[in-house]
């Protein structure tokens, strides 16, 4: 098949007689080695000034670090069941223990970026015993998160590094060890990086380990089940302790089979895939990684650091020309970021796709960097606990703006309405917005923890397994979703429900705006009020009154109209690039609680705000005047307000 156009064509391809799928993901990446042995598959520049000359591995090459990998993790005593954890950023050595450990046991893919402690809540939640991170290198600050967390890890019975000045060839390389010993040295001492670990841990060098593996085979002769796990990845946050999804090789393979259905000839030998985005996260290991490798592609990896790399987006379009790139993957953040890069003379008529998923895509930003790249963006959906995509625009059909595009073909996606106990009631009539669930072989097995799996499973009254995504949408009349909301994110108010993107999208087509974020602001008698936070393009002024007025004009829906706009030099994102909404939620919620007890003549010496997953926010209160009198009466105040709280008294100081 060429490609899916339309839903008939998705209907068509899950009416073919289904070919036998490979039953690991490793039986993925070895056929493809044996189809396309000699075409390059991984190419990587350190630093962006020499992405001009970058290391490449062509699959055969690619499958035998792989099996050194495997062969070095079976070798400490890996099987199956064996969690071997990765915290590193996007190296080729990243990829080779991706698929060499899902080729031995489980992956667990941590946040580079996290803090120390909540790598360690990680790594005892998925009971890892092998880690991969970095040695001690000038710039890097991951091995000393790493080395004060490795008492806390009672399961952890082997340390691997890798030393960056591997990558660094010729008299500079010398120059990089040199670097990395007295780093070295200067972090640990003149003992060693052995000094001070715990005696149960076993230290051991990532590569010269590597070399002395078998690179022909798997010596663990294992016979794997597509049930197997294969990976654990995070989701639902960036701090605390998110959920751990656990997947099979199934959903993988299934996942990948998907995607390159979809995309048909788009995807495969003489196509250049520049992967930007971190390699902990799903978008990054399947759709620039898994799919590219699966049909023959040519993955280039930029930077440790991708997108975040030092000249990546300002050199964007020259990285383009130069490596002939047909199809990259981001978030909505970096195509607003790259609409301020001018492509000059550079030639990027190579370019045929981006993908955008992790949020939607402004309208504005969409109509725009069309016109100036003349790229087809396809804009999808998808989750971690679905692998990866669940739908996405067709390459080969319409694009309808704003829409999430077609279901990819072996799963299935609809909206159904629920009670108010989010129990199932009926499907929605196309155009009906309802809840989004899925059902396939790509759906993940579940939560590691198993309270988290409650109201994660619905029962549709049919034969299928429907997973619970949490978003709002529709389907219309010829296939296409559409996004209405996260049900974490609507902003109620007085019992109208607000999507943020009603608020973002009319901004967004101001001249002067570079990002919006649309949170609800807490209020006694509303509920909530919509605030939209908003980031200037570089240079750019304009006033709150002048954007309250373009607000006014262009909103529509007066529920709509931001109470506040609040002018602010960066947006907080994650990792990924996405707008990390909770972190101006509670800006608002301790502004907004503030502002009701000072109105009460109540003095608040300090309002802390805790987002703590499990149980939502939680508030902790110092008061001036710290009396039973005045207690009650912030009593009275904050229980307006839908948090848990609680009083504390402030030391008496010296």
């Amino acid at each position: 098949m060429e490609g899916i156009a339309n839903y008939r064509d998705v209907l068509a391809a899950e009416a073919m007689a289904p070919a036998p799928l490979p039953t690991s993901t490793y039986q993925l990446l070895h056929d493809a080695a044996v189809k396309y042995a000699s075409q390059p598959a991984l190419s990587f520049f350190l630093q962006t000034d020499d992405h001009h000359k970058p290391e490449v591995f062509s699959y055969q090459q690619l499958l035998e670090q792989v099996h050194r990998t495997a062969n070095m993790f079976h070798h400490l005593g890996a099987d199956k069941d064996t969690v071997i954890a990765y915290i590193l950023p996007n190296l080729p050595e990243t990829h080779f223990v991706i698929w060499g450990g899902q080729a031995s046991g489980i992956v667990a893919a941590i946040n580079p970026l996290l803090e120390a402690e909540a790598m360690a809540e990680l790594l005892n939640a998925a009971n890892a015993s092998i880690l991969v991170t970095l040695a001690p290198f000038p710039g890097t600050d991951l091995w000393p998160k790493v080395q004060q967390i490795l008492p806390q890890l009672p399961a952890l019975k082997h340390l691997l590094l890798i030393n960056m000045a591997d990558h660094i060839s010729g008299l500079k390389g010398l120059a990089a060890r040199l670097l990395q010993k007295k780093e070295a040295r200067s972090q640990s001492g003149w003992r060693g990086l052995r000094h001070g670990l715990p005696a149960t841990l076993q230290l051991h060098d990532f590569r010269r380990l590597c070399q002395t593996q078998n690179a022909t085979e798997l010596l663990s002769k294992r016979r794997f089940d597509g049930d197997d796990y294969s990976s654990f990845f995070c989701t639902g946050g960036t701090t605390g302790l998110p959920k751990i999804a656990m997947r099979r090789h199934r959903n993988e393979v299934a996942n990948v089979h998907s995607v390159a259905q979809f995309m048909g000839a788009n995807i495969g030998p003489g196509k250049n895939v520049f992967c930007g985005l971190p390699l902990f996260h799903v978008n990054a290991v399947l759709i620039t990684g898994l799919l590219p490798f699966s049909r023959g592609a040519h993955v280039i990896l930029g930077t440790p650091q991708g997108y975040r790399g030092d000249g990546v987006v300002k050199r964007f379009w020259e990285i383009v020309a130069t490596h002939r790139i047909h199809f990259f993957s981001g978030v909505p953040t970096l195509y607003a970021s790259l609409l301020d890069v001018p492509i000059g003379n550079h030639d990027i008529r190579s370019l045929e796709y981006g993908l955008c998923g992790a949020a939607p895509l402004p309208v504005e930003v969409f109509r725009r960097f069309q016109q100036c790249t003349g790229l087809k963006i396809l804009e999808g959906y998808g989750l971690t606990e679905g692998t990866c995509v669940s739908s996405v625009n067709p390459p080969a059909g319409e694009r309808r703006l704003g829409s999430v595009g077609l279901r990819v073909p072996g799963q299935q996606m609809k909206a159904v309405a629920v009670d108010e106990q989010g129990a199932y009631l009926r499907d929605c009539s196309p155009g009906e917005s309802g809840v989004l669930v899925i059902s396939g072989a790509n759906v993940f097995a579940g939560y590691r923890i198993d309270s988290q799996n409650k109201d994660l499973w619905l029962d549709c009254h049919d034969t299928h397994r429907w997973m619970n995504t949490g978003d709002l949408g529709y389907q219309d009349n010829d296939g296409y979703f559409w996004l209405t909301g996260r049900r974490k994110e609507l902003i109620i108010r007085g019992g109208h429900n607000i999507d943020p993107a009603m608020i973002e999208e009319p901004l967004h087509r101001h001249p002067a705006v570079q990002l919006v974020a649309a949170v609800g602001r807490p209020d006694a008698h509303a509920g909530e009020l919509p605030v939209a936070y908003v980031q200037l393009k570089p240079g750019a002024r304009v006033s709150t009154a002048e954007l309250q007025h373009f607000a006014a004009t262009h909103i529509s829906e007066r529920a709509a109209q931001p109470k506040y706009i609040r002018l602010t030099d960066a947006i907080p994102l994650t990792p990924v690039g996405k707008i990390f909404k909770p972190a101006l939620k509670k800006l608002e919620i301790h502004s907004a609680l503030i502002e009701a007890l000072e109105q009460a003549g109540i003095a608040c010496a300090q309002l802390l705000v805790e987002d703590t997953k499990q149980k939502g926010m939680q508030l902790l209160i110092y008061l001036e005047q710290d009396s039973d009198s005045q207690r009650r009466a912030a009593e009275k105040i904050l229980g307006r307000f839908p948090f848990v709280f609680s009083f504390a008294r402030q030391e008496a100081t010296a």
